[in-house]
């Protein structure tokens, strides 16, 4: 995860002079539910040793409010953590997935849907959401083509804004108020075009492909101020997205000044 770095703060420069290496590595480190069962996660314990920054999917406000106390109080520094979720399409209330929502072609009533999402999602603890999905889609085979806004840069793009403004209000600069959540630009770039359309293989495109079809909406969610942007997961032209630097130093952060740091998803 690339998160945007718009403002510098006394109080966060001060507190990472006191950080250890183990205590910023932690920071970077989001700690998942697991769907499977399996060996149970041991949150507290990671939470008091300050090896954990965020949590996904933590569906339970006290259990939320319980790890976040143990954070802030009982660790050295008192940082609190982050919770995560995936409000794709709704929170409690569903609505259509982007794929239906595109078609409405109203980016108001998109820009309302993600409004209330983040109210729903906020008033449960919900600080992130990894959306929206701005992966051009243009092969069905692929398993995930219903969460992005379909087949057209451009769509992507307007429909991409619309929720952003909808999650983080108008004029979020990495302050949100308590109706608003963080919301993340997915994924970069290309994924949506693997090999066979089968999710996670390798994707093979050209520059001009990318420059005129993938990259648009993400430039423009940029420009319109997303606080944060998810990697792709697969190999990019032979390169795994979350080393590759072509797409994540010299485009995101040097040619479209994206300031980061980093919280890449995937296998390093």
């Amino acid at each position: 995860m690339l998160i945007m770095q718009k403002f510098k703060s006394s109080k966060v420069e001060n507190l990472l002079s006191k950080m250890t290496i183990e205590e910023k590595i932690g920071q970077i480190n989001q700690v998942g539910t697991s769907i499977y069962g399996g060996k149970e996660t041991k949150y507290e314990q990671l939470t008091r040793d300050a090896k954990v920054g965020s949590f996904l999917s933590i569906k339970n406000i006290k259990k939320a409010n319980h790890l976040q106390d143990i954070a802030v109080n009982e660790t050295r520094l008192g940082i609190p953590l982050l919770f995560a979720e995936d409000v794709v399409h709704g929170f409690d209330t569903i609505f259509p997935i982007p794929l239906a929502e595109s078609c409405s072609w109203n980016p108001s009533l998109i820009k309302k849907t993600a409004e209330i999402a983040a109210k729903e999602a906020s008033a449960a603890g919900i600080h992130w959401t990894f959306a929206p999905a701005i992966d051009v889609s243009r092969d069905p085979r692929w398993g995930r083509i219903a969460e992005s806004f379909g087949e057209d840069p451009f769509l992507n793009g307007e429909f991409g804004s619309a929720k952003v403004s909808g999650f983080q209000g108008e004029d979020s600069i990495g302050v949100l108020d308590n109706n608003h959540i963080i919301s993340c630009a997915k994924h970069f770039a290309g994924y949506s075009e693997p090999e066979a359309g089968r999710d996670y293989n390798t994707v093979d495109i050209s520059n001009y492909k990318l420059a005129n079809t993938y990259l648009p909406p993400f430039k423009k969610l940029i420009n319109n101020g997303i606080l944060t942007v998810m990697s792709a997961f697969n190999s990019f032209n032979g390169i795994p997205a979350t080393l590759n630097q072509n797409l994540l130093i010299k485009l995101l952060r040097k040619k479209w000044t994206f300031q980061v740091w980093s919280f890449l998803t995937g296998t390093l």
